[in-house]
């Protein structure tokens, strides 16, 4: 079993209304040094896969099918084995 952890973000093309507004409260909150914050989606997968290729394949296909919007969003993800006893979210 396969614990695949999928990192989403803007494309760097893209303004991220979000972390614009999370930069500029932190700011008014006296919070110095902040010169950009990236706000996304982060999803916990796990899997069966009959080894890593196949499980990096098939995380590949549903993320670009499903999980973003290729248009304006970008991803990442580790992937790692999972024993039965780390089985369960």
């Amino acid at each position: 079993m396969y614990l695949a952890k999928i990192y989403v973000t803007y494309k760097p093309s893209i303004l991220d209304p979000q972390g614009e507004v999370i930069k500029s409260a932190l700011t008014r909150l006296d919070y110095t040094g902040i010169s950009q914050v990236s706000q996304g989606k982060y999803f916990e997968v796990k899997l069966d896969a009959r080894d890593v290729e196949a499980a990096t394949a098939e995380v590949k296909s549903f993320t670009d099918s499903l999980l973003i919007n290729q248009n304006t969003e970008t991803y990442r993800f580790d992937l790692s084995i999972v024993n039965e006893d780390e089985a369960t979210l």
